[in-house]
């Protein structure tokens, strides 16, 4: 085989309008099936993105003997439930962050896939798959900033419509959720460990109970991680890396742009480089690294336990936004 036959379990937009045409344009995926609770939608999810198949249930494209691995882009509460259902269906399984509304529902997944040691399972955090956060890794470990000392992020957006998911408390909704995953997610990637303690202010919407808007400090012991998410702010992103001697700063560090060069600086002393990195799509390349783990029955670039531990720093900062006080791990 030299392409994994990929199904995608939903039509949700995160898939149709970013991932998949990715993994199409991608070298180790076809995109060869897609199911929606209903066939009028799946079919012209289907027809829109040529793709050959399409179910009006998850359960019959779960059942497709030609299917290898499974993308799942459904809500945050239907994550673990139907990633487990395709490995029991024999299938690989690529599942959207977060990994789901609890540190003990994403543990089932990792029990789950234990009793499937032959099939590759991990989280879709795109952005550590991008050459920026592979480098700024990179230029981290080899002590181009000297000693890590602290992350800065901040990481926005503004919407206030009730019917979107993201505004759905009973669901999974709410800024930590949806973006301040991905802060936390950086901080662990790059300090190569776990905080021991947080500590979280959160705001929340009044008539959806989401929160809207949250500040957070981790404490990994050797440094800090400070950063602030909002669902109803106005957007930006941005994250810095300071050491005792050096910088790294990356303009767009998690919704990198698939059409354009990307930027970061490197600042050592006072002397700032500019680092331009080639037009690339980060969701083609995290289709490609998993599709090779399958070919070639090698480790996924990121391990599921990962993302349990993901999914405990978010509810330190939860436990502490409610009890005003530093929470530890």
């Amino acid at each position: 085989m030299s392409k994994i036959r990929w199904g995608v379990i939903s039509t949700a937009k995160i898939g149709t309008e970013k991932v998949l045409p990715a993994m199409q344009q991608a070298e180790f995926c076809e995109i060869a099936a897609i199911a929606s609770r209903n066939i009028e939608s799946a079919q012209a999810t289907a027809n829109e993105l040529g793709i050959a198949k399409a179910y009006g249930s998850y359960e019959e494209l779960l059942a497709d003997p030609d299917i290898d691995a499974i993308y799942n882009p459904l809500p945050n509460h239907l994550h673990v439930s139907w990633s487990i259902k395709a490995l029991e269906a024999g299938k690989h399984v690529l599942c959207e962050k977060p990994i789901g509304l609890t540190s003990d529902e994403g543990q089932q997944l990792v029990e789950a896939g234990q009793r499937h040691p032959n099939l590759k399972l991990m989280e879709a955090f795109m952005y550590r798959h991008h050459p920026q956060w592979q480098r700024a890794r990179q230029i981290v470990r080899e002590g181009g900033i000297g000693p890590l000392r602290t992350i800065q992020s901040a990481f926005s957006y503004f919407n206030n419509d009730g019917a979107n998911i993201r505004n759905m408390a009973d669901i999974g909704g709410g800024g930590m959720m949806d973006i301040g995953c991905y802060p936390i997610s950086v901080s662990r990637f790059i300090f190569e460990a776990e905080p021991a303690r947080a500590f979280g202010v959160a705001e929340f919407d009044p008539n959806f109970k989401t929160d809207r808007l949250a500040s957070v400090i981790l404490d990994f012991g050797s440094g800090t991680s400070t950063f602030t998410c909002s669902t109803q702010m106005v957007p930006y992103q941005r994250v810095n890396l300071f050491g005792e001697t050096g910088r790294v700063e990356i303009e767009i560090p998690f919704n990198a742009p698939p059409d354009r060069p990307c930027k970061m600086w490197h600042q050592r002393g006072t002397e700032i480089d500019e680092i331009i990195f080639d037009t690339c799509n980060q969701y083609g390349i995290q289709g490609d690294l998993f599709s090779q783990a399958i070919l070639n029955d090698t480790p996924v670039p990121t391990p599921i336990e990962d993302a349990v531990g993901n999914m405990k720093v978010i509810e330190a900062v939860f436990r502490s936004a409610e009890s005003g006080a530093w929470e530890n791990l």
